[in-house]
């Protein structure tokens, strides 16, 4: 079976920008899913995370699914069904060094699945949200040559062995539980969230 897509250029933590996408892309056909992907990175702790920098991850990744569930949910529940999946983090219910920003955004991004589950179960509407640890994509890559030159590979190395089963994630296994939470093999499933750490958060010790 062959899919079609478009892209739609947005800002997420623009409000009026969302709403606007959003409601012409109603108008064309239901809106059946809404994934909440977007999201920036930040590494330092309390002390050295600037408001600036606090700022600018909250916007994105906390205001940016705020906005887009807001944007949608009324097309949802006048429909009486459809399927919002938060990508989260292991970072937000697990202590990581470094991570203050970022870590609490995550947090956000749990406790909002939670209660959007909550709020519109009565309207057939799922939430749920899925928790990764380390997964390898180009961003990854990026991280390791900007900060350990000369020693990607070795610091490659040391962070896929912080998961107990001994590498990394690859997008293809997030899709996948995606896929599997958006579609109708999962309508039992509503307000949960799924570690998908290679036993990061159990499995230690």
């Amino acid at each position: 079976m062959r899919g079609k897509a478009a892209a739609y250029r947005c800002d997420v933590s623009n409000q009026t920008e969302v709403a606007t996408v959003l409601n012409e892309i109603s108008q064309r056909e239901p809106i059946h899913v809404l994934v909440n992907n977007a999201g920036v990175s930040h590494v330092g702790n309390v002390e050295t995370t600037t408001e600036q920098d606090f700022d600018r991850v909250l916007r994105v990744n906390v205001k940016g699914y705020y906005n887009c569930i807001r944007a949608i949910v009324g097309h949802m529940k006048a429909r009486g069904r459809g399927v919002i999946l938060n990508m989260a983090s292991v970072a937000g219910s697990a202590g990581l060094a470094n991570r203050f920003a970022y870590s609490t955004s995550k947090g956000a991004v749990i406790a909002m699945t939670y209660q959007v589950a909550r709020d519109y179960i009565a309207h057939g509407i799922r939430c749920n949200s899925i928790s990764p640890a380390r997964v390898h994509t180009p961003f990854v890559d990026d991280y390791l040559r900007k900060n350990y030159p000369g020693r990607e590979q070795e610091t490659f190395n040391e962070l896929a062995a912080t998961q107990p089963i001994g590498r990394m994630g690859q997008p293809e296994e997030v899709a996948a539980l995606a896929l599997f939470l958006c579609s109708d093999a999962s309508a039992f499933i509503t307000g949960v969230d799924y570690p998908l750490d290679g036993g990061f958060t159990n499995l230690h010790g």
